[in-house]
C-alpha cells in the first residue's frame, strides 16, 4: 500500500473479477484487514427493484450514466 493509500490489483484477480479499466467501483470494509471492491453496475442490478418506483429508478441511472460517457 502507497502512502496515499493506493493499491495494486494484480492482473488475474482485476481478470477474474470481470473488472475493466475505466469500472467505477464501491469499496467497502467488511470487518478488520479486509474490504470489497465492487462495480458500481453490479450493486444497481442487485438492488434494481428494491424501491417500489417499478424498476424506473435504475433505468433513469443507467441513462444517466450512458450521458457520462
Amino acid at each position: 500500500m502507497s502512502s496515499k493509500h493506493q493499491i495494486t490489483i494484480p492482473v488475474a484477480a482485476f481478470g477474474e473479477a470481470g473488472l475493466r479499466e475505466g469500472d467505477v467501483v464501491r469499496v467497502s470494509a467488511v470487518g478488520r484487514g479486509r474490504v470489497v471492491v465492487a462495480r458500481v453496475d453490479d450493486l444497481i442490478d442487485e438492488f434494481a427493484g428494491s424501491l417500489s418506483s417499478g424498476g424506473d429508478l435504475g433505468r433513469a441511472v443507467r441513462r444517466l450514466r450512458g450521458e457520462w460517457d
